[in-house]
């Protein structure tokens, strides 16, 4: 039976002491002579040495283990030995050894042990190109760790909520944050494009849930080759109805601060092995957010000696100057009218601008959230599309909403590898997701 029975964490947390157990799992590292052969075996949940003698194992197992590179496949099984010099604090003196999935010595593990050890996040060529082997090191496993528990918050906070998980489609036929972004594809003789959003999907559901939310991949033909963009990212999206502005950004805050907090309940340990300061993270999950307006924002980035007029949008060059010195996450709302897409409602109280917000992460992550609230009346929508110029046939369905029982509602989308890095305090995108796609990959 190949169904594993131990795992390496529970030995390194001292549930095993002095028991025999059989741990399945990856050579590490290794080294040794003639007569004693340490191997640090390596499984999900951590490393452990492993210590092998020839005279309890024999000439044959101690040969075949003794020969297996880094990255062969063994099953150990052993007396749980504690021992305060051994990493960890436990070590496992071997009594059989059997090799499942050997290396070839002529075409070893590429990755060097250097590598597996201070992995940099994948910057490099070899390693992108590497990355189904790169996705073994202690870094990115803690990474991956990190990125479930993000996943499992987003569900747990609306659900906790009674909102409705629901799916929109992936192949669409109009934009929703702009045709210079659209992915298009081929469809039985027509062109369609790449979804950049639930959005319009999910406020057609709203009156029929009310509470909604998705966790789904968007696509967006962003060329930005900057630490935050890919091409093909995971969207954290909700919708509500009977909401505005307001209420929208309380389920924005509430929900990245659900994050933050669950990531110090469930990945403590591997934040803190890739070097993330859990004083920083336990602010995030603690702190208010305050709100600052587009206007002060512009003020505030004018008087840094950054080139910006009333009227841009944010680009990331602007919004790293401006969360540079945050010290926790701002809403930045009311953004000119002229900036944002048609969806976005004008405010009553000054049609100039939109109520609209970004939710921007300190030091220097920026935008991590988009969201507002919607164009709810027919009126409305139909004037704002107009003054855009964007055709009304693709929307149609979009326009139906209003037509039939408009009501205000609002709604917003969080990129999940953004937020995922901001949390881990990673040095680029790349390093939370397992495959990134950009602008010049999509390989492995």
């Amino acid at each position: 039976m190949m169904q594993k029975s131990h795992w390496i964490g529970e030995v390194q947390s001292g549930m095993h002491d002095g028991k025999e157990v059989e741990l399945k799992g990856w050579v590490h590292r290794t080294r040794g002579s003639n007569k004693i052969h340490f191997i640090v075996l390596r499984d999900s949940t951590g490393t452990i040495q492993c210590v092998a003698k020839r005279d309890a194992l024999g000439d044959d197992s101690f040969e075949d283990l003794k020969s297996s590179l880094i990255e062969t496949s063994i099953i150990l099984k052993g007396m749980v030995n504690v021992d305060e010099r051994a990493p960890g604090g436990h070590e496992i003196i071997v009594s059989s050894a059997e090799v499942v999935g050997p290396v070839n010595p002529e075409k070893p593990f590429p990755i060097t042990e250097s590598a597996m050890e201070n992995a940099d996040g994948g910057e490099t060529e070899f390693l992108l190109d590497n990355r189904h082997l790169y996705l073994r090191t202690g870094r990115m496993t803690n990474m991956l760790k990190i990125r479930s528990s993000v996943f499992g918050a987003v569900h747990s906070y609306f659900r906790e909520r009674e909102f409705t998980e629901y799916h929109a489609p992936s192949f669409v036929a109009g934009a929703v944050e702009g045709g210079s972004t659209l992915f298009e594809v081929p469809y039985f003789g027509r062109k369609v494009y790449l979804t950049q959003s639930w959005q319009l999907y999910a406020e057609a559901a709203m009156p029929a849930l009310e509470r909604l939310y998705t966790v789904a991949p968007s696509f967006r033909a962003e060329k930005s080759r900057t630490r935050r963009h890919l091409t093909e990212f995971w969207h954290a999206e909700m919708e509500i109805a009977w909401a505005g502005n307001a209420e929208v950004m309380e389920h924005g805050e509430g929900l990245v601060r659900h994050i933050a907090r669950t990531l110090l309940d469930e990945r403590s340990d591997e934040l803190a092995s890739v070097g993330r300061d859990l004083d920083l993270v336990a602010r995030y999950a603690d702190s208010p957010y305050p709100r600052m307006r587009y206007d002060e924002a512009v003020e505030t980035l004018q008087g840094l000696g950054v080139d910006i007029e009333w009227g841009q949008d944010l680009d990331y060059s602007k919004e790293k100057v401006l969360t540079q010195d945050f010290e926790v996450p701002h809403f930045l709302t009311h953004y000119p009218r002229i900036a944002k897409p048609f969806y976005h409602r004008p405010d009553p109280d000054d049609e100039k601008y939109v109520l609209c917000h970004d939710l921007l992460a300190p030091e220097g992550y920026g935008e991590i959230i988009g969201g507002g609230e919607r164009t709810w009346s027919e009126k409305e929508i139909l004037e704002r599309i107009d003054e855009e110029g964007t055709p009304r046939e693709p929307y149609e369905f979009y326009i139906d909403v209003r037509r039939y029982g408009g009501v205000p509602h609002g709604g917003f989308g969080l990129g999940i590898e953004r937020v995922c890095s901001w949390l881990s305090g990673a040095d680029h995108i790349r390093e939370v997701i397992p495959f990134p796609r950009d602008s010049r990959r999509v390989t492995p």
